[in-house]
């Protein structure tokens, strides 16, 4: 698959260290969850989800992401995909649960729009999580497809705590279909409660790790024991296949050697 061009067309601060990029090009059948692969030329190809159909959402985070903010409205970019396993729709009626962490809100907020919009009369609650206010991204959009409950490590908007102290407050078998995503220490959490409710079979998480190919072909991004690629058999995977896997435990960088999550 090779990569477009797209041009840079807008730029969003959603946070101090956060931006949203817009560009030239839609991709209308990109399924929510699902990512693209970003060509940042000279310095890297990272992947990124799909925030919106013509747009990634960008933490600033390494050279990588670094150099990606210094370009500007009609720079170019290469883009591959869209790639990989999205989310799985909910059902008509179907009640929705939505566990976001920092930058993890950018593909679950097309996911609640999709099923605001769908006309299956899905009802959606969000947990929104971020280290501060100040950090908190896509509040509103949430907020616009149902109920949100905000939570800050610093407590300066919503709750003081953590995006599990809702969990642990809330009948989770009163939801049909549950979805997170955000830094992978928050989703072992999120999937120990699940898991422990005997929930976690109606759950889906959207992993991040180490790309190279994107394709399923290198086994950069395979994770232990049974070999999952997660850009292939992933990003999103139902909590069953996580069970006894390293998710939550470590991961593996460019050169292979395990690290800590």
């Amino acid at each position: 698959m090779r990569p477009i061009n797209v041009t840079i067309t807008k730029m969003i601060d959603e946070s101090p260290s956060t931006k949203t990029f817009f560009f030239d090009r839609s991709f209308e059948s990109a399924i929510p969850g699902q990512f693209v692969m970003v060509w940042i030329r000279g310095v890297d190809e990272i992947p990124m989800t799909l925030s919106y159909t013509n747009a990634i959402t960008v933490q600033k985070v390494g050279d990588a992401t670094s150099a990606l903010f210094e370009l500007k409205e009609g720079d170019s970019l290469g883009i591959r995909g869209p790639i990989g396993n999205g989310f799985t729709l909910p059902q008509k009626d179907e009640k929705v649960l939505l566990i976001a962490g920092g930058v993890g809100a950018a593909p679950l907020a097309p996911l609640a729009e999709h099923v605001a919009n769908s006309g299956t009369w899905s009802n959606v609650t969000t947990i929104l999580g971020a280290r501060s206010y100040n950090e908190l991204i896509f509040a509103n959009r949430f907020f616009m497809t149902g109920e949100i409950h905000v939570t800050t490590d610093d407590g300066t908007q919503g709750r003081r705590g953590f995006v599990t102290d809702v969990l642990n407050d809330i009948d989770i078998l009163e939801y049909d279909k549950i979805y997170t995503c955000g830094p992978e220490i928050m989703m072992a959490r999120v999937f120990e409660i699940l898991h422990k409710a005997d929930a976690h079979t109606r759950a889906e998480f959207s992993l991040h790790r180490y790309f190279k190919c994107a394709i399923g072909v290198c086994g950069a991004c395979c994770m232990d024991p049974h070999g999952l690629r997660v850009c292939k058999d992933g990003p999103v995977f139902n909590g069953e296949l996580l069970v006894d896997t390293e998710f939550g435990k470590y991961k593996r960088g460019g050169s292979g050697i395990r690290g800590r999550v």
